[in-house]
C-alpha cells in the first residue's frame, strides 16, 4: 500500500527460509474447496450516485449461524472494513424474512437463527460509496464515469471457515457502455452483466474489478509470460491518452521486475488505474493486481506524473514483497484475526526502496530525479523530532493507529515512517552487501533468494519471520545482520539513517535552489518552507505543518492558521519565497499578519538563512555504489 501523504509527510503539500519450513508454513489461496459457493452478484448501475447493490446466496446448515465482514483487509494493515457503509441488510429463507442481531463487540458480525431445512440463505445488502476522498478501499471510488468495485465492501460470509476455504461465484452488472478491468477470469456475460471463475473468497477480495465510461487497456511487455496489462479508467477520454515513452517504461518495469526477483507469482498482472479527481488517491496492493488512483491528468500533466512515477513499480512489488511473502503477524485468515504490523519496515520499507529503484532502472524516473526524491526523503526524516521519542520500531508496530492520524504535528507525533525510514534503511542494506563482498553481491541476491523462493508459482502465500529475514541475508552475505537492524529499528536519535547515501558515494547537502521533485511538489501544494521557517503552506495561505523548534514554532506559528500577508503585502507563493530569498541579506525579521479562528495577529519571524533545499552532493572520494544501483539490468541504458 502506498498513501500519499505517509510517504512524504513533510512534503504534502507525503540463513534463507528453508524448504521444510516454506512447506509447513505457505498456503495457496486460489483453490476454492468442493463445497457449494457463495454466490454475489454487483449490480453496479447505481455507481454514479454513489450505491452498490448486492444479492448473495449463502450455503448454511440449520441452526444458529454467524456472517461475517471482512473486517482487516490485506494491505490495509488496520481494521478498515467499512462496515459503517453497508446498509439494507435483509436475509431470507424459502421465501421468508429472517431476523437478524449485530454482536454488541464485533461490529462486523451478525447472528442469526437458520430453521430446519434451509439450506440457503438468499442475502440483499448495498454499499453506501459515500466516503470522502480519503481512505483507502473504503474510501471514495466512484464517479458519473468510472467506479473500482472491491468485493470486500458488500460480502457476507459464514463464519468458522477461512478465506481460502470459501470458495465464492461472483458477477457484476455495469451501467450501459461501460468496460472493466480485472484479475479475475470471465466466464461468460448476459447482456451488461459478466460472471467470473469461481475462487475463494481469498482470492475474490484481492482481485478489485476497475471499470468505466471511457476506459482502456494496453497490454505490456507482449514477450514475456505471463501477460500484463495497464487498464486505466478516466472521467474524460482525453485522460487515455498515454504517450507513448510512458508505455515504453511501463514495458521496461515488467522486465525489469522479473530480473529483480527472477519469478513471477501470478497467471496474469493486472494495474487497475483510477484518473480522477472525485475518488480518493494511494496505492493499494492486490496479487495479481494493484488499484493504483491517482489525479485525472496524471498522464497528460508531467508535474503529475514524476509525483507518481514510483507509484505502479511500488504496487507491482508487493506482489512479490507483501502478498507472496508476507509477514506471519499480517495473516488474517478470516478477515477477523487482528494483524501485527511489526514487520511492516520490512512490506513496506522494502518495497518503497525497490519501487523507486524500479522506477529508475525502467525509465519512468532519471537517476537524477530519483536522487532528488532521495535527497527530500532524507532531509524530511533528518527534521524528525519525533525521532527523540519514538523509535522506528513503534511506528510500525502501531501503524493501525497512525495511518488515520492527523498530518499537523506530524514531525512531532512520527507517522508511519517505516515507508520513507525504511528506504533509507533497506539502501544502506544493498550498499553494506556491495561493500562486504566486494561488489560480487548486492540485495538483488536476496530478492531473487527470498521473493523467488520456489520459481514461478500460481498465487500463493509464504509467511516470513524476522530471523526468516536475517538468514536469507546472511545467506547473501555473511555479516551481524540482526544487530545491524534492530540498531536502526530501536534507535531513538534526531538523525536519520545516512549510511546508505554515504556508502553510496553522496551526501545530503541543502542549497538555494529547489530540485525538480520539489518543484513539481510546489507547483502543485503550494509553498515548502521546511528547511528555512520550518513551514509548508498551501496555495491559500493555509498553515498545513510547523516544524517543531523551527523559526516559525518559535514565532507562535501552528497548522491551520492562514497567513494573510507577508511583510505587509497580501499573502501569495511568490511573496513568501521573495522574503525568505532576502531574508539572508536582511537583519530585519520576517513579518506576517495571521489568521487563526477568527483572530488576527501580527507574527516576525527572526529568520536570515534564505532558501534551502535537499540535494545529494557526489563525494568523489568513495565509489558511486548508487549509479550501479540505478542501473537498468533488461532495459537499455538510458541517454
Amino acid at each position: 500500500m502506498r498513501l500519499k501523504t505517509a510517504l512524504l509527510v513533510c512534503f504534502t503539500f507525503v540463513l534463507a527460509v528453508t524448504a521444510s519450513h516454506a512447506q509447513s508454513n505457505q498456503s495457496a489461496p486460489t483453490a476454492p474447496s468442493a463445497a457449494t459457493p457463495i454466490t454475489v452478484t454487483v449490480d453496479a448501475t447505481d455507481a454514479p450516485r454513489k450505491m452498490l447493490h448486492a444479492h448473495l446466496t449463502i450455503p448454511v446448515h440449520p441452526g444458529d449461524v454467524t456472517l461475517l465482514y471482512a473486517k482487516w483487509i490485506p494491505g490495509e494493515h488496520e481494521p478498515s472494513g467499512p462496515i459503517d457503509n453497508l446498509a439494507g441488510i435483509v436475509i431470507q429463507a424459502n421465501g421468508q424474512t429472517l431476523g437478524w442481531t449485530r454482536d454488541s463487540i464485533n461490529m462486523c458480525a451478525i447472528h442469526l437463527h437458520v430453521p430446519a431445512g434451509v439450506t440457503v440463505l438468499d442475502v440483499r445488502d448495498d454499499f453506501l460509496a459515500t466516503a470522502a476522498a480519503t481512505g483507502f478501499s473504503a474510501g471514495a471510488s466512484t464517479s458519473d464515469n468510472l467506479a473500482m468495485i472491491s468485493w470486500n465492501e458488500v460480502m457476507l460470509y459464514p463464519q468458522g471457515k477461512v478465506a481460502a476455504d470459501i470458495p465464492v461465484t461472483a458477477s457484476v452488472t455495469l451501467p450501459d457502455g461501460w468496460q472493466y478491468g480485472t484479475a479475475l477470469t470471465p466466464t461468460g456475460h448476459e447482456g451488461t452483466t459478466t460472471h467470473f471463475a469461481t475462487v475463494s473468497l481469498e482470492q475474490l477480495i484481492d482481485s478489485p474489478v476497475l471499470s468505466g465510461r471511457y476506459f482502456k487497456e494496453i497490454p505490456l511487455a507482449p514477450e514475456v509470460t505471463p501477460k500484463h496489462y495497464l487498464d486505466l479508467a478516466a472521467d474524460g477520454p482525453e485522460d487515455l491518452d498515454v504517450r507513448p515513452e510512458t508505455v515504453a517504461a511501463f514495458n521496461n518495469l515488467v522486465r525489469e521486475a522479473g530480473a529483480l526477483y527472477a519469478s513471477r507469482h501470478y497467471t496474469s498482472y493486472h494495474f487497475l488505474v483510477t484518473l480522477s479527481d472525485q475518488v480518493a488517491h494511494f496505492g493499494l496492493e492486490h496479487h495479481q493486481s494493484s488499484d493504483d488512483r491517482v489525479r485525472e491528468k496524471t498522464f497528460l500533466q508531467p508535474d503529475l506524473l514524476l509525483l507518481e512515477g514510483d507509484l505502479l513499480p511500488h504496487e507491482f512489488t508487493h506482489s512479490w514483497n507483501g502478498k507472496y511473502r508476507r509477514p506471519e503477524g499480517l495473516l488474517s485468515p478470516d478477515y477477523q484475526t487482528p494483524m501485527r504490523d511489526d514487520l511492516l519496515w520490512v512490506y513496506e520499507g522494502l518495497t518503497e526502496y525497490l519501487g523507486g529503484v524500479l522506477a529508475t532502472r525502467s525509465g519512468i524516473w532519471t537517476e537524477q530525479q530519483y536522487r532528488d526524491t532521495l535527497a527530500n526523503t532524507a532531509a524530511m526524516l533528518n527534521a524528525r523530532p519525533g525521532r527523540t521519542w519514538r523509535n522506528l520500531q513503534d511506528t510500525a508496530t502501531a501503524a493501525q493507529i497512525l495511518y488515520d492520524s492527523s498530518d499537523q504535528w506530524d514531525n512531532w507525533r512520527r507517522g508511519v515512517d517505516f515507508y520513507p525510514e525504511g528506504e533509507l534503511i533497506w539502501l544502506d542494506v544493498d550498499t553494506t552487501i556491495r561493500q562486504q563482498s566486494h561488489g560480487r553481491k548486492s540485495i538483488d541476491d536476496f530478492t531473487a533468494r527470498f521473493h523467488g523462493l520456489g520459481g514461478n508459482t500460481p498465487p500463493k502465500v509464504v509467511p516470513y519471520t524476522f530471523d526468516d529475514v536475517v538468514n536469507n541475508l546472511n545467506a547473501v552475505q555473511p555479516y551481524d545482520w540482526a544487530s545491524f537492524l534492530r540498531e536502526r529499528l530501536n534507535a531513538k536519535s534526531p538523525s536519520a539513517p545516512m549510511g546508505g547515501i554515504e556508502h553510496g558515494g553522496y551526501q545530503l547537502v541543502y542549497t538555494d535552489t529547489p530540485n525538480e521533485m520539489t518543484q513539481a511538489r510546489e507547483s502543485l501544494s503550494g509553498v515548502n518552507a521546511w528547511f528555512s521557517l520550518g513551514l509548508l503552506v498551501a496555495p491559500d495561505g493555509v498553515i498545513r505543518d510547523v516544524l517543531m523548534d523551527s523559526a516559525a514554532y518559535r514565532a507562535g506559528l501552528g497548522p491551520g492558521m492562514k497567513i494573510v500577508a507577508v511583510n505587509s503585502r497580501q499573502y501569495d507563493d511568490s511573496r513568501i519565497r521573495a522574503a525568505i530569498r532576502d531574508s539572508s541579506s536582511s537583519k530585519t525579521p520576517i513579518q506576517m499578519i495571521v489568521e487563526n479562528t477568527g483572530y488576527f495577529r501580527v507574527v516576525n519571524i527572526d529568520y536570515h538563512g534564505g532558501a534551502r533545499y535537499p540535494s545529494l552532493q557526489r563525494v568523489s572520494a568513495t565509489p558511486d555504489l548508487l549509479d550501479e544501483i540505478l542501473t537498468p539490468r533488461t532495459a537499455p541504458p538510458k541517454n
